[in-house]
């Protein structure tokens, strides 16, 4: 069956890729929280009596635990509309498996390298990808 011009091979390569970042996304969430609790920090007071500790907005760990959620959602939302507008534009698999496979590998290594203070270049990989499929959808849809 095909569905809105697109094989179901390119539909099922979008459902994998798009629920792995969903996916990823939505841990990081549970990350962030489990820093505040394991660090027992918390920005809202009634969150830090509740739980035995303390308002603080500016430890390290929490917050750069914060902010790789936050850049992920940056990523991944943009990535998850422009891949599912680039499956409609009739690539090969093959060029949309690399453009799935490349982003998602470099999502996960930016998250690894953030939040151990390491050099993030991975993070471009990721912008060049949407980029990419922004750029082709674009010429396509003109």
């Amino acid at each position: 069956m095909v569905l809105v011009g697109v094989s179901n091979e390119l539909w099922r390569l979008y459902g994998f890729y798009a629920s792995v970042m969903t996916f990823k996304l939505a841990t990081m969430f549970a990350f962030t929280a489990y820093q505040r609790l394991t660090k027992k920090v918390f920005t809202n007071p009634e969150d830090a009596a509740k739980h035995g500790g303390s308002v603080d907005r500016d430890n390290e760990s929490v917050e750069r635990t914060r902010r790789a959620h936050l850049n992920d959602m940056e990523n991944i939302i943009p990535f998850l509309l422009l891949a599912l507008l680039y499956i409609t534009t009739g690539p090969s698999y093959t060029m949309a498996l690399w453009h799935f496979r490349v982003f998602a590998v470099a999502r996960f290594t930016h998250t690894i390298c953030y939040l151990n203070a390491l050099p993030r270049s991975a993070f471009l990989f990721g912008v060049i990808v949407n980029v990419s499929m922004g750029v082709q959808c674009i010429m396509h849809f003109m």
